[in-house]
């Protein structure tokens, strides 16, 4: 019949040597998972996501220079430093007074009860033209 080959030396069922081997296949699974899901998680980190921003009462950072605003009026009505303007005419208007071109300051007023639509408009236009520095004007929180 059967006769065993080799030498056991009387271990009887543990012929093979254990693997010393470390098997990655499983780890680099693992890791390519994990980095699939920061590719897909990290564009949602910076998006903006809508919150209740915070009231403060730290002062406002002093200017050196004294930015353009642009008024939106409750019933849409466009004006610059106080004169008005329309929609079509804003960006020519707002170039003729940027001395540091499209690095120039601007500030939007919008009133609270102007549609947003309209304040929209007017952010979209001026960054449209190339103008990155704009900023929304607000007020202090008011103190209990």
């Amino acid at each position: 019949m059967g006769m065993a080959l080799g030498n056991n030396k009387g271990r009887r069922g543990r012929g093979r040597a254990p693997i010393s081997d470390i098997n990655i296949t499983p780890m680099v699974d693992v890791m390519l998972v994990l980095l699939i899901v920061f590719m897909v998680a990290a564009p949602l980190m910076t998006m903006g996501v809508p919150i209740d921003l915070p009231e403060t009462r730290a002062q406002a950072m002093p200017l050196q220079t004294k930015p353009i605003t642009v008024t939106v009026e409750p019933d849409g009505a466009l004006s610059i430093e106080g004169e008005p303007v329309t929609l079509d005419t804003l960006v020519s208007s707002v170039e003729a007074l940027a001395v540091e071109g499209t690095d120039e300051r601007l500030y939007v007023r919008g009133d609270t009860t102007a549609a947003y639509g309209a304040i929209m408009e007017v952010m979209g236009e001026l960054s449209g033209a190339g103008y990155s520095r704009i900023g929304l004007v607000t007020v202090p929180a008011r103190t209990p």
